[in-house]
This record gives structure tokens, C-alpha cells and sequence, in this order.
């Protein structure tokens, strides 16, 4: 039955994997101020309101941007980010998926695959644009984000960025960062 689910999505993984070739970056650097947001979104299946400044006030934040709800390598990664929560959570960090998904979609992901343990959130062109990831083919923004992870620390700067449309490091490097900030060691 998996391995049936991500088959019915072969074409957005085609499409993902043309588009890996053009280089997914990320323009917010370490240091830089992160863009504050408020956005609508869903943990454990229900809806709700993320606002970055609020959970700042608790810790860091892992934001980390994925193409597409329920496509392979965002599935694949939203289960490492969950089976890594508690990992988070004991560092003292906040993680929350963004992607341009609409809200009754994140809701089901939020449930499905990300086993309630984070929320996800609807990152709109505003807040696409502020991070600068919006996923690009040939030079141009498709409507896809690109996979980029952010740590902003407690203070609301970038600590920390991964991106790379490859999913099996973000976790592993967001982790470590977010240990290394806890430890007091620089990032």
C-alpha cells in the first residue's frame, strides 16, 4: 500500500528531480535577521496559527521549506522529522514544515506523516519570497519551494542553513546545530 501511494505521485517526484539539477539556494545567510511570519497551518490534523516571533520567545526554530505534501522525499522527510522530535524538543527546539500546500492538505499531512509530532504551515509568496524559496527551473519560480532548512536561533537570527533538494540531511545538520546552540558552542 506505501509503495502504491508514491507511485500515484511519480510525476511531481519526475518533476522534483528535473528540478534538482538548477541548484536550490538559499540568499538568507548565517546572521541575517529571519523575516518574521505568521502563517496558517496544522498539527496532530487540526488547524492552526504559527507565528515564528512567538515560538522564538521559547527557543530556537528549525524552519525547513519541502516542495510538496505527500511526495516521496517530503514524506520521507516529515517521518525523519518526527521520529527526531523528541531530539528537538529536548535541545529546546521548535520545528515547523513550510510549503506552498493548502491548509486541509497540511492537515492530513500533519496527521499521516508527520504523526502529530510538529506543524506544518502554508508558507504564502510573501514569506516565500522572504526566505528566497521558491523553488527555480531554468531561472524562473515554479510553484514548488525549494528544500531549504533554516535554524533561527532564540534572538531571531539565521544560525544555521542547509539547502540541498536532497532530504536525508536536513535533520541530521538542523539537529546538530540546535545541540551546538544549546551546548553554547558557535554553530
Amino acid at each position: 500500500m506505501e509503495r502504491r501511494r508514491f507511485t500515484r505521485f511519480a510525476p511531481l517526484a519526475a518533476l522534483a528531480a528535473m528540478l534538482v539539477s538548477t541548484g536550490a539556494r538559499a540568499q538568507l545567510s548565517v546572521g541575517a535577521k529571519a523575516p518574521d511570519f505568521t502563517a496558517k497551518g496544522a498539527l496532530a490534523g487540526k488547524e492552526i496559527s504559527f507565528s515564528l516571533s512567538k515560538h522564538l520567545k521559547k527557543g530556537p526554530v528549525v524552519v525547513y521549506f519541502y516542495p510538496k505534501a505527500f511526495t516521496q522525499g517530503c514524506t520521507l522527510e516529515a517521518r525523519a522529522f518526527a521520529e527526531a522530535s523528541g531530539d528537538f524538543a529536548k535541545a529546546g527546539a521548535t520545528v515547523i514544515g513550510m510549503s506552498n500546500d493548502d491548509v486541509p492538505t497540511l492537515q492530513r499531512f500533519s496527521k499521516e506523516e508527520c504523526r502529530d509530532k510538529f506543524a506544518v504551515a502554508a508558507a504564502t509568496p510573501q514569506v516565500v519570497s522572504a526566505y528566497d524559496v521558491a523553488l527555480k527551473r531554468d531561472g524562473n519560480a515554479t510553484a514548488f519551494t525549494s528544500r531549504t532548512s533554516y535554524v533561527v536561533g532564540k534572538d531571531g537570527r539565521i544560525v544555521f542553513v542547509h539547502s540541498n533538494m536532497d532530504w536525508r540531511d536536513h535533520v541530521k545538520l538542523t539537529l546538530e546545530a540546535v545541540r551546538k546552540l544549546k551546548a553554547g558552542k558557535k554553530v
